[in-house]
């Protein structure tokens, strides 16, 4: 009979043959455990630990802050006299009140201020940055904007506390200069450059051949951006002016600081305020806890969560049109 024929080994086979086991698993795992397997073990668990411990911080917020407040509210809480009166004097021996309705208009007030500030701002420099600057220019802006960021609220309240003050009174001659303007400029020099990174993120989101099309046709470089990319980036600027609205509404040191922390429906952009966050600030730590005043506190906080919460909730879901792309 003839001999069947084999095919020749080839020098590395065992090698080969080894490596395909070790892909296969038929190691043993003390093999297998070397330096970088458990290095990505260690980073795999750091992942998991960050991603639960966030969802964990987020829940306990949204248990603690009701719990802290649910006596003022299931006792004491009267929704008419919250809303609509300006009377805040929690701790008045006689007849105290809980009207938050100097508070929020003050809150109101400086947000409104400080979109009036930061909008222009933001958007012309997201405008900027993606459309019209070249080389290295859009990378050392995008620095400079966020270097804003990277400055503690207590400095920008400190800013806002000696130099706009002295300045306001010296240039628009007013009694005194921590008012709804000081906070307003101090609160949109803060919430510019998250609204500056958002709006720039979501122009260049819009596709490149939108710009083509509109440059074959004859549009000069402002025509295309504000006839072609602005609509089409819509979405995305509307969520950054929301995110901007959001940052400067539960902002708490610079407010305290900047605006004079009077309780008072302002009249104008010269009277001094109090905000909800600075409230809550200034007087928590003097509370007494579980006493009606210290409910009352958490009550604000709940309101501010609230409304915090819904700014941003529409912000993320205006933002879906960006993720899902201009039609």
């Amino acid at each position: 009979r003839p001999r069947r024929q084999t095919a020749p080994t080839h020098p590395r086979a065992g090698e080969l043959a080894l490596a395909a086991r070790s892909r296969h698993g038929d190691l043993s795992q003390a093999d297998r455990r070397d330096l970088a397997w458990w290095i990505a073990r260690a980073v795999a668990a750091r992942v998991f630990v960050g991603g639960v411990s966030a969802i964990v911080v987020i829940v306990g917020i949204f248990v603690f802050i009701p719990r802290e407040g649910l006596g003022f509210l299931t006792t004491r809480f009267d929704l008419g006299e919250f809303l609509l009166s300006p009377r805040w004097m929690p701790t008045s021996g006689y007849n105290p009140t809980y009207g938050a309705l100097a508070l929020i208009a003050g809150t109101a007030s400086v947000t409104g201020t400080d979109m009036l500030v930061a909008v222009p701002f933001s958007l012309g420099a997201a405008i900027y940055i993606a459309e019209f600057a070249t080389g290295r220019k859009p990378e050392v802006l995008k620095i400079m904007v966020e270097l804003l960021a990277a400055i503690p609220s207590v400095v920008w309240g400190f800013i806002g506390l000696t130099k706009m003050n002295s300045l306001i009174i010296r240039w628009i001659d007013v009694p005194i200069g921590l008012n709804v303007l000081n906070a307003g400029i101090i609160l949109g020099l803060m919430a510019a450059p998250i609204m500056t990174t958002n709006a720039e993120d979501a122009i260049k989101a819009v596709p490149d051949h939108y710009r083509e099309a509109a440059e074959a046709m004859g549009a000069t470089r402002w025509q295309v951006t504000r006839r072609v990319v602005l609509p089409a980036a819509k979405n995305g600027l509307v969520a950054a002016v929301l995110l901007g609205v959001g940052r400067g509404f539960g902002e708490t040191m610079a407010v305290l600081m900047a605006s004079g922390h009077s309780i008072n429906i302002p009249g104008s952009i010269f009277d001094s305020v109090r905000a909800l966050t600075a409230t809550i600030a200034a007087e928590l730590g003097e509370t007494a806890v579980g006493s009606e005043h210290y409910g009352a506190l958490f009550t604000l906080g709940i309101f501010l969560f609230v409304v915090t919460f819904a700014i941003n909730l529409t912000a993320d879901l205006v933002l879906h049109g960006v993720k899902r792309g201009p039609k």
